[in-house]
This record gives structure tokens, C-alpha cells and sequence, in this order.
């Protein structure tokens, strides 16, 4: 079997299937959403947030589409930067291996280059990325028979058409198929090259109540042209390409979208410390 392997330094997520057992325990599955929105830092800072979202998945499931984005032209792709696909037969995880799901793959690889909106381009993901392999733990464990599709969309407009044609590809197989968008919200401070409104609890106010919810009532509202225009008009999202899918998807399903959670990295600071960089992240689900 042609195996993924993982590529992502110590740190991002737990190694062992013990700790990954633990850190879950306490976000039991009991959802039934067909595509969820989660943050793909590390677990210490983002897990949280992401299990929230993970546990909301419909547990009969038996593919598991994750969507990333940071694509090799840069975080904001365009027009000509192609739906990346994972071409392996599995992935590993801590828990072991997951098989890819390659009759979906090629489904949906053949409605990308004939689509009716016109061809979208698709390549093999032949890149280490931290957006869908810090999730693939978390599919695994939540749905531990299941098979995987690993893909990544461009920061353009045909990502939410490339999410229609993930929903059609699935129902022309008879796939119960669920998805989850790897998304980052607004990455803030020196770090990042971005402080417009300076540093400390004024600057986090901004970020949570401004820049990242008028990204995220873009993504509740369900308007893909407003979402893009929210993320590089304000910086608000690394890889909003995958959210651009999971609209898509879900709007073939006739799904809504509710805000789940929402926190930033400065949450894993004491209440009085505010850094000097951080992040956002946010937990929807399609119900």
C-alpha cells in the first residue's frame, strides 16, 4: 500500500493513540452535521475547538472528506492554482492507517475537469502540510472505519463550485459522505506582519469582535463571494478555500451553518496576558 506518512513535527498533535484517546474523551460524538469548519494549529492552542467540531459529524459517515488550503502559490491561490488531491492509497496516523477512499477520488477528480461551471484544475498534493494532517488524528478517531479524502482548495470562487461537485460525486456513488474545512481565522501581531490596530486586549477585542466575526457571519450567512472578499480584504482567513467547499457542499445538502465555538490562541495565555501575536479560531457546523 502507497502510504502518506506524516511530515509535521513533534508538537502538533498527540503521538500516541493513548493521548489521543485522552485528549478526546471529553467531546463525546453525538452530532449529525454533514460538514463542519475547524482550526488546524496545534492541538495545545486549537484542539479544542476542533474536537468541538470534529464530535459534531454524522458518526454513520463512511467517508471522511478533510479539506486544507495553504496552497504552493500562497495562501490566497487564484484562479490558476489547482484543487490539490492527495494520489496515496492511505494516510498514517497514530491510530493507524487510514485508506483513502480512491473510487470517490476519481469521481470527483473526472466532474473537476468537465464541471458545468467549466474545468476546475486538479493536481496531486505532493507537498507537506500542516492544514489536513493536523485533523487527520481527530477523523480517525471519530470515525475509525471510515475512509478518507484528502484535498485542498484555492482561495477562489470555483472552490465553492469544486464543493458542489464533492456533494454530486458522492451521491453518484451512494457515498454518506462528511467534510471538514481546515480554517485559520485572523493571524494578528509581529509574528505575522499584521497589527493595524497595535497590540494587547484593545488589539484582541478587534480580532474577536470586528475582523474575525465579520468573517465568520460571512460563512453563517452562507455567501462565498462575501466570504472571499472578507478574507483578503481583511486577512481574516488563511485557507479560506476549504470553507468555499464546504459551502458549496453543504448547499447542494439544503444545510445551514451555526457558529459552534469560538476562541483564539491568547486563551491558552492567563486572562491578564495578552501576546503580541495570535490567532483565531472558530467551530461551525452545517446542520
Amino acid at each position: 500500500m502507497n502510504l502518506r506518512e506524516p511530515c509535521l513535527p513533534t508538537g502538533w498533535y498527540p503521538r500516541k493513540k493513548a493521548e489521543i484517546e485522552e485528549f478526546l474523551k471529553p467531546f463525546p460524538q453525538k452530532g449529525a452535521a454533514s460538514a463542519v469548519m475547524a482550526p488546524h494549529a496545534g492541538w495545545y492552542y486549537s484542539g479544542s475547538c476542533a474536537a468541538l467540531a470534529g464530535s459534531s459529524l454524522d458518526p454513520e459517515s463512511g467517508t471522511v472528506a478533510v479539506i486544507g488550503g495553504h496552497l504552493p502559490k500562497g495562501p490566497r491561490g487564484g484562479p490558476d492554482t489547482p484543487v490539490l488531491i492527495a494520489g496515496e492509497d492511505g494516510v498514517r496516523t497514530p491510530l493507524g492507517i487510514m485508506e483513502i477512499d480512491g473510487e470517490l477520488r476519481e469521481e470527483f477528480a473526472g466532474r473537476l475537469s468537465k464541471g458545468p461551471a467549466g474545468r476546475i484544475p486538479s493536481s496531486p498534493d505532493r507537498y507537506d502540510d500542516n492544514t489536513v494532517e493536523v485533523l487527520l488524528p481527530m477523523a480517525h478517531y471519530y470515525f475509525p472505519n471510515a475512509r478518507l479524502l484528502w484535498l485542498r482548495f484555492p482561495a477562489d470562487i470555483s472552490s465553492f463550485d469544486a464543493g458542489k461537485l464533492l456533494y454530486e460525486s458522492a451521491a453518484a456513488l451512494g457515498r454518506r459522505l462528511a467534510v471538514i474545512a481546515s480554517v485559520d481565522l485572523t493571524h494578528y501581531g509581529a509574528n505575522y506582519r499584521f497589527n493595524p490596530k497595535g497590540s494587547g486586549k484593545a488589539a484582541l477585542d478587534w480580532v474577536k469582535n470586528v475582523n474575525d466575526a465579520a468573517f465568520i457571519n460571512a460563512v453563517v450567512e452562507g455567501n462565498p463571494a462575501l466570504v472571499l472578499k472578507r478574507a483578503e480584504e481583511d486577512r481574516s482567513s488563511c485557507s479560506a478555500g476549504a470553507v468555499l467547499g464546504a459551502l458549496g457542499f453543504s448547499a447542494s445538502r439544503g444545510k445551514q451553518a451555526r457558529l459552534l465555538n469560538y476562541s483564539t490562541s491568547a486563551d491558552a495565555r492567563p486572562q491578564d496576558e495578552v501576546p503580541d501575536s495570535f490567532v483565531g479560531y472558530a467551530a461551525v457546523v452545517w446542520e
